[in-house]
């Protein structure tokens, strides 16, 4: 079976001479969810945009649904980029249009039908807990409403895959943990996750697979047991 989102031997470096990464493979399947962590600098948010397309490889290849990002023409990146949600640290929602407005944007640009798309903002706010704030402004809601909201904005398309980066780094722990709870549930509904982080203690408690960046390279590839499988007192090595 061919996997969602596949690296093979992927590298990038920028003008300045900047080896942002090296030589990097891995595979995702569809419904994974993985985390991708390492310090300040190590790739993290590269990588991710390397997978929407807003950056290409210096060399290797980044294939989605076995195609070649890197060979993508301008008029095919507003399709790919229908099939990949983005969910940032910064929400960077549009602060003058309402909850439902902000949500019902990217599909307004896709040119789905009004009455569809108010089913499908309707349905995804209420999953995520703000059914009853579908007219509120941005500004007048809580940060991890926020960014729920900007999760709701990547996932109302129905896409095979969602990246966030970061998205809990402005929130306090009890926030995290929620955020990323509401992350963990999208592969069950057929939606890959990639979430950057540098949340050590959270990656822990998670217990999903984590791919580990050092200046650039792929040095580990680590997915935890089962619960069920590790024996009584043994500890997870994550």
């Amino acid at each position: 079976m061919t996997a969602l989102l596949q690296f093979d031997r992927v590298s990038r470096r920028f003008v300045s001479g900047q080896q942002a990464l090296l030589d990097v493979s891995f595979q995702l399947a569809s419904a994974d969810f993985s985390f991708i962590t390492g310090h300040s600098g190590a790739g993290k948010t590269t990588l991710l945009r390397l997978v929407y397309a807003a950056d290409r490889a210096s060399s290797g290849s980044v294939l989605f649904e076995g195609r070649n990002l890197g060979r993508l023409r301008r008029g095919a990146l507003p399709t790919h980029r229908r099939r990949v949600g983005v969910v940032f640290q910064d929400h960077r929602l549009l602060m003058d249009r309402s909850v439902y407005d902000n949500v019902a944007l990217p599909l307004l640009i896709a040119g789905v039908k009004p009455s569809e798309i108010g089913k499908r903002v309707r349905i995804t706010l209420e999953r995520l807990g703000l059914g009853d704030r579908l007219q509120a402004r941005p500004g007048l809601l809580s940060t991890g409403e926020q960014q729920r909201v900007g999760i709701a904005r990547a996932i109302v398309g129905q896409p095979p895959l969602l990246v966030a980066d970061e998205p809990t780094g402005n929130l306090d722990p009890q926030l995290a943990e929620e955020v990323m709870g509401l992350l963990a549930e999208l592969p069950a509904q057929g939606t890959a996750v990639m979430v950057a982080s540098h949340d050590l203690p959270l990656i822990k408690r998670m217990r999903k697979r984590v791919l580990v960046l050092d200046k650039g390279r792929l040095i580990d590839d680590f997915r935890p047991e089962p619960e069920s499988e590790l024996e009584d007192g043994q500890e997870d090595p994550a």
